[in-house]
């Protein structure tokens, strides 16, 4: 069985410990952190439109770059810590969404928290990433809460019902 877990800043323990609970012991887990390319796109941008280009050396896009994949590296590595079992680790850099749904390819389950309006049960929960994930994931879906869920009181009220028409 192979099992992918989308390691999120914020959300990533309540994947981890979902991925302990419900992995079987000889699944290959892969812990999958995707890096966003819009802040080092701003920087590069920012830095040409304002400095021109004849200096790439001092460009802060790149330093950027590195801190980003300093920082998933480190969030791997908590995470595989976490796990305390053998995993895998995959960076991407991308559209994350559409990353998420590419690693999940020919997995047997992908693995993501909630990433939206977590005060209170509904559609709302999911941000625009998970719910690209949830509608497009090319296998069937672990969706953990990242802390405990919300009542029942927090659900939304239904629509009032249209008046009759006569």
């Amino acid at each position: 069985m192979a099992v992918v877990v989308w390691i999120v800043e914020g959300t990533w323990p309540a994947c981890v410990d979902a991925a302990r609970a419900h992995a079987p012991e000889n699944a290959e887990i892969v812990l999958l952190h995707v890096t966003g390319h819009e802040p080092a796109d701003a920087a590069h941008g920012a830095f040409a439109g304002l400095m021109g280009r004849g200096r790439p050396e001092r460009d802060p896009g790149t330093r950027v770059e590195h801190l980003a994949a300093a920082s998933a590296e480190s969030l791997l590595g908590a995470a595989a810590e976490r796990l305390g079992r053998p995993c895998a680790r995959a960076e991407r850099t991308g559209r994350v969404e559409r990353e998420v749904v590419a690693a999940a390819d020919g997995a047997d389950l992908l693995i993501l928290a909630r990433d939206g309006d977590r005060a209170r049960l509904g559609p709302h929960s999911l941000g625009p990433a998970g719910r690209f994930v949830v509608d497009h994931a090319p296998c069937p879906l672990l969706l953990v809460w990242p802390e405990p869920a919300p009542g029942l009181t927090t659900i939304p009220a239904p629509p009032p019902h249209p008046p009759h028409h006569d």
